[in-house]
């Protein structure tokens, strides 16, 4: 009789264990919204977008692997003046703060601050990317843009589902082909490295647009393009974050704009005119008809440098009743999340592809 028992609880044992390793494992993504700032800022309000890959991390900061257990992931993106590299991956805690472990960002920060954390970051993690790596300054990137962005802008995490499918198929790709630099700010810029690679886990979503960017890229293009898919797709569950500005270094950062929003407060429409008048007259009348589009929550969920675990670990329950238009991605209208995964990351190699050509 005891045999018997011992018996059916090593048999239920068993059946949980297979039920445990059958289901389907889900990682996590965010595209990554960063506020325009500074007098650059001012002049090309567009801002900065990113990546977030929660178990794809940086082995170099070129070269992608799989997560270890107690990583946090990596940040990726297109910049310009890194030694001739059109991408570069920096884990998440370094390439918001500057430093290893969260425990160590301060609460308010200045100049020196700044730079003592992150010339520390450079010469432990960053030779890598050679000996020789430009500052950076008001028309050309550098180095020092890889490394504590929290210092220097506000950032919107808008979070998505990713599979182990996914992720693979991104790393090999990545690491497969040429990382040249071909950096354009009109029509090759770090929107268009995200818009590529979003394109991978939501085919043919992300596309150019005449209105209101005028036929290029921008990061509030490319938020809004997923906050409109993920309304459309009951299925897809998207989550939207605030991670704050360190306050203490600059002055806060400014919202996002569009093209259309531009021409209201910059000299975008004076290039734009002299190319082609009517695109110009049309920029300007989408915008005073259509407005603003709104992407950001009235009240998002706020993450502190203690507290990044939306980002870092997946969600047991993917809606998030604290943000706006929940979503993450749902690869296809129907079948199995691995079979989806699998025929999303095969239709994606092409458009990953494209950035290295």
């Amino acid at each position: 009789m005891v045999s018997t028992r011992w018996t059916h609880i090593l048999a239920f044992i068993s059946i949980a264990l297979v039920s445990l390793s059958s289901a389907p494992s889900h990682a996590q993504a965010a595209l990554l919204m960063e506020e325009p700032y500074g007098f650059f800022g001012t002049l090309n309000p567009t801002g900065h977008t990113a990546i977030y890959l929660q178990r794809v991390c940086a082995d170099t900061p070129v070269k992608l692997r799989r997560c270890q257990p107690d990583e946090f992931g990596a940040v990726i993106a297109r910049y310009q003046g890194i030694n001739g590299y059109d991408w570069v991956a920096i884990p998440l805690i370094p390439y918001l703060y500057s430093v290893d472990d969260a425990s160590q960002v301060p609460d308010r920060v200045d100049r020196s601050t700044v730079t003592h954390l992150r010339q520390r970051y450079r010469e432990t993690h960053l030779q890598d990317l050679g000996d020789h790596l430009a500052n950076g300054g008001f028309l050309h990137g550098g180095w020092t843009q890889l490394v504590g962005v929290a210092y220097e802008r506000r950032i919107y995490a808008f979070r998505f589902q990713t599979t182990p499918a996914q992720d693979q198929a991104l790393i090999e790709s990545m690491n497969a082909g040429p990382n040249r630099s071909h950096f354009d700010l009109l029509f090759n810029n770090c929107a268009d490295f995200a818009r590529v690679v979003m394109n991978t886990w939501f085919p043919g979503t992300f596309r150019r647009s005449i209105f209101p960017d005028a036929g290029m890229t921008t990061p509030k293009q490319i938020s809004h393009k997923l906050v409109k898919y993920a309304r459309k797709n009951p299925d897809v569950h998207l989550a939207v974050f605030e991670i704050p500005q360190v306050p203490g270094y600059r002055h806060q950062s400014h919202n996002n704009k569009s093209i259309a929003e531009s021409l209201i407060t910059t000299g975008y429409a004076i290039p734009i005119f002299l190319l082609n008048p009517y695109v110009a007259g049309g920029l300007l009348v989408d915008y005073l008809v259509r407005g603003h589009f709104h992407i950001i929550p009235s009240d998002p969920q706020v993450l502190s440098p203690d507290n990044l675990s939306a980002l870092t670990v997946p969600a047991a329950d993917p809606q998030n009743p604290d943000s706006a238009g929940e979503l993450a991605p749902c690869v296809a209208a129907a079948g199995s999340p691995e079979t989806s995964a699998s025929e999303t990351a095969n239709s994606g190699l092409e458009g990953i592809k494209a950035l290295h050509e």
